[in-house]
């Protein structure tokens, strides 16, 4: 018997089959929520501050004193960012800020990814205990650690080095709360699967479940990045040396050393930000993924 199949239409330039999308997938994309009506107006509130500061740093000095303020400026210049990267050094700033970021992201998601598991699947003497324990440093306030922390960093000569804002950043209690709670939530059984096959946990847990954690692990990337990206107070206290500075310490200090250059200063806003921005537009999807998966909801 023959069976005659009816070929798909497809692009007469390229001669590929056109793919069309169903009445339904229309109307998903299509789908209108009365949410939208009260998000819509809350994510613009939250964008004027960075669209102000953003207006701010291309504004001639001359028009950002001036009374009543203007909302636009008369032309645009980009005088701040000129003084920016020719007055100081904003560029090593930013290379050390990655650096710290960049170990602090990679450290989280191996540490904190390998310390999460073993509380959530393996189990040892004092498991519930130590998780308990790990989870109450949360509630210690990180000011009352700054002096035995300065006092430790002091003795293995880490002090003015880019170490000393390195090492804090290696592994966190809520790093390893949140991947203790997406790990539970997954189902035992492929794990048990896997090891009936032969696998070891090493194995189950780099080829079987993390593959799994994408979410939670964009997840602990974007709060460790956020963290990381923007801290001050600690490195403000534990390095002096401006060839170590992180970009929230050098504008800070950049800042204090002169007079407020409003444009300099909010186009080094702008540059220290626009990477946060760009990062979360990328990993937004897995972060509300991991908000639905983990049980963290609101």
């Amino acid at each position: 018997m023959t069976v005659l199949t009816t070929p798909a239409r497809g692009d007469a330039a390229t001669g590929k089959p056109s793919v069309t999308a169903t009445p339904a997938e229309r109307r998903t994309r299509r789908r209108f929520s009365p949410w939208h009506l009260v998000l819509a107006p809350i994510a613009i509130i939250f964008a004027i501050p960075f669209v102000q500061m953003f207006i701010t740093s291309v504004t001639p000095e001359s028009e950002i004193n001036t009374y009543p303020p203007r909302i636009l400026p008369s032309h645009i210049t980009f005088d701040g960012f000129a003084k920016l990267f020719s007055e100081s050094n904003i560029l090593l700033w930013l290379g050390n800020t990655v650096i710290v970021s960049t170990v602090a992201v990679l450290s989280h998601l191996v540490l904190c990814s390998l310390a999460g598991y073993g509380f959530a699947r393996l189990k040892f003497r004092g498991k519930t205990m130590g998780f308990l324990m790990i989870v109450a440093t949360i509630m210690i306030p990180t000011q009352l650690l700054m002096i035995p922390t300065y006092i430790l960093f002091s003795r293995i000569g880490l002090i003015d080095s880019l170490g000393a804002a390195i090492v804090p950043w290696l592994a966190s209690a809520f790093g390893i709360f949140l991947m203790r709670q997406f790990f539970l939530s997954l189902p035992a059984e492929l794990e048990e699967a896997a090891l009936i096959d032969g696998c070891t946990r090493l194995q189950v847990f780099f080829r079987v479940i993390l593959p799994l954690a994408k979410p939670a692990l964009a997840t602990l990337a974007i709060f460790t990045l956020l963290g990381s990206w923007n801290d001050l107070v600690w490195p403000l206290i534990a390095i002096n040396n401006d060839q170590a500075f992180t970009l929230q310490l050098g504008i800070t200090n950049f800042q204090g050393a002169r007079r407020t250059d409003w444009a300099l200063l909010m186009a080094g806003n702008v540059v220290a930000t626009l990477p946060l921005i760009v990062f979360f537009l990328f990993a937004q999807k897995q972060f509300v993924a991991t908000m639905t998966f983990s049980g963290l909801k609101g």
